[in-house]
């Protein structure tokens, strides 16, 4: 359970000029005392493609927590447009807001920006540079994307996280597995042709089974068809003796029969394969 939720994060001063300062109200609950303080971050996303534009805007350490609803404004300096490029100055970006308990970043707060230029331009006509006094700054505060991550929030088996959620342990795994020969597990393959073949297997069982119920459903329609040539060639006793006998409708079924329409020797084909 974590010890730590966030009830509320508030952008203040938004839309604003590019160059003023962020600020979030963020209000927050503690549920028991903690051992060291909580640790908040900022970052802007410069490029999309390329992390080595991300700016951390601010680090800053709250506590002691006390026990209960807490709430505290964070504010931080505007990006630094030098270390942006050019072209991904105007448009939309992200702004990522972050705490982090014992070092494990337990909950990340990622929100849309788009930032708009005051003159109208073509595409093709893209300003080289950018005039940043012109260059306004839109948060979509309500539409937030929230990430939560499991920690140790006993501090005995800590687990780093990565931008992206990923333990330190499975982004060096990852890293590891990347460079390592391409070349095909075989194991993997056998496996995958065994499933293969099994799959094949139970289809030409089903195409079998569906065939025999075809076959079986041809042989009972030739035997209503003879039953029905049969009782063509009966009197008109034999007739009468049938209707009353499809007329009777009296006859009490024992408890727990289960009553069925005399359509039920068709089967759904495609249901019973289906379960």
């Amino acid at each position: 359970m974590a010890l730590v939720t966030i009830l509320n994060v508030q952008v203040l001063d938004n839309p604003a000029p590019f160059t003023n300062p962020l600020q979030f109200e963020v209000t927050f609950e503690c549920l028991q005392e903690l051992q060291d303080d909580l640790e908040w971050k900022v970052t802007y996303v410069g490029n999309a493609r390329d992390a080595k534009f991300d700016q951390t805007l601010e680090e800053a350490m709250v506590g002691p927590v006390p026990v209960g609803v807490n709430r505290f404004i964070l504010q931080t300096p505007p990006p630094n447009p030098a270390q942006i490029p050019n072209q991904d100055l105007i448009g939309v970006t992200v702004i990522l807001l972050s705490c982090s308990y014992l070092n494990q970043k337990f909950v990340q707060i990622g929100y849309f920006v788009n930032n708009e230029y005051a003159d109208p331009f073509e595409p093709e006509n893209y300003p080289d540079p950018v005039d940043i006094s012109k260059l306004g700054r839109n948060i979509l505060a309500d539409e937030p994307r929230v990430t939560r991550f499991p920690i140790d929030w006993t501090g005995a088996n800590p687990t780093v996280t990565t931008m992206d959620g990923a333990t330190d342990e499975e982004e060096a795994a990852a890293i590891a597995a990347d460079g390592q020969d391409d070349g095909m597990d075989v194991e993997a393959m056998d496996e995958d042709d065994e499933e293969e073949d099994e799959e094949e297997e139970d289809e030409e069982e089903d195409d079998s089974a569906e065939v025999d119920l075809e076959d079986e459903e041809e042989g009972e329609e030739e035997e209503e068809g003879e039953d029905e040539e049969a009782e063509g060639e009966e009197g008109e006793e034999g007739d009468d003796y049938d209707e009353e006998m499809r007329m009777n409708t009296s006859f009490e079924y024992p408890e727990g029969m289960e009553i069925i329409n005399n359509d039920s020797n068709s089967i759904d084909i495609a249901r019973m394969l289906a379960k």
